[in-house]
């Protein structure tokens, strides 16, 4: 098996890497980028380094929408909705930057980090049933290689000798159930033997650094893909706006705010109507009523 590395530009979707994002977007990951960098240390323990991950991606973007936790013996996963009982979308292995052994690289890719990810998806897949897996990390903080979900689908689940394989190891019919017999004795073997390249998207943050940590908003136009790629537009797929004149969500809502009006579902439709609770004293609609209940009044 050999990785191809795929630049975050070159994996994300031309419409969507078109579309500007907001400053205080680009504010908001440049900041939690640099806490995220400023906190690895080498030979922190992984428990300490998946937090690290997990908050980054929270805070940069899924505090409001998804459910970043661990999950039995995964280190992190991304939840497609808010609790950890909606399907899990994206599958992270995270490793210390100093576990060089077990950690993915080119030279390396039948590493223990990758068997461990093939494990989890086989899991995911066959005991959960859940094919909404959109994809795969492994990740020692610096280094992040993320691979798509369909290729572990094909070369993996779909392969039925190597899931009976992986079924009789679970069930106990082999001489263990330690998951070192399943990395070494059936993962390991099988990956040697796969005659394809596994493209994978690739990035090093180290090699962002100084585009970071310097004031010229001007370089900030280096980051927008890294910014769009660990979004969940890319990550879980959401589906985004391809139209330029398409207000962006924030927006829109604080808009209505503004206007005194609130988005409602009606069956299945949305409608926009006037607040009926919390209404705004100072927003454009009420003003406009208090204007005309005034004027009536003068002139009756």
């Amino acid at each position: 098996m050999k990785i191809v590395k795929i630049s975050p530009k070159k994996s994300l979707n031309k419409a969507f890497l078109k579309q500007r994002p907001l400053r205080s977007e680009i504010e908001l990951f440049k900041s939690n980028l640099i806490r995220l960098l400023d906190k690895i240390d080498e030979i922190e323990r992984e428990e300490n380094q998946k937090n690290h991950i997990r908050d980054f991606l929270r805070d940069t973007y899924y505090k409001e929408t998804n459910e970043i936790n661990t999950k039995d013996t995964k280190d992190l996963v991304i939840h497609l909705g808010k609790t950890n009982k909606d399907k899990v979308g994206v599958i992270i292995e995270a490793k210390r930057p100093g576990n060089k052994n077990e950690m993915i690289s080119e030279a390396k890719p039948n590493s223990k980090a990758f068997q461990e990810l093939i494990l989890y998806y086989l899991r995911e897949r066959i005991e959960e049933n859940n094919i909404d897996i959109k994809y795969l990390i492994a990740s020692n903080v610096h280094e992040w290689y993320i691979f798509e979900a369909s290729y572990f689908e094909k070369h993996f689940y779909k392969n039925k000798s190597f899931v009976k394989q992986y079924e009789e190891w679970r069930d106990g019919k082999k001489v263990t159930k330690d998951t070192n017999l399943f990395y070494n004795d059936i993962a390991k073997p099988f990956i040697d033997k796969i005659d394809e390249e596994i493209p994978c998207t690739y990035f090093d943050i180290r090699e962002y650094e100084k585009i970071l940590r310097n004031t010229d908003k001007a370089d900030d136009k280096n980051l927008i893909a890294l910014q769009k790629l660990l979004s969940p537009f890319f990550l879980l797929k959401v589906p985004f706006a391809n139209d330029s004149n398409s207000l962006n969500e924030k927006f829109y809502k604080e808009l209505l705010h503004i206007i005194g009006l609130e988005e409602v579902k009606e069956g299945t439709k949305s409608i926009i109507r006037r607040k009926e609770k919390d209404k705004q004293a100072g927003s454009l609609i009420e003003n406009a009523i208090n204007i005309l209940v005034t004027e009536d009044a003068l002139h009756k």
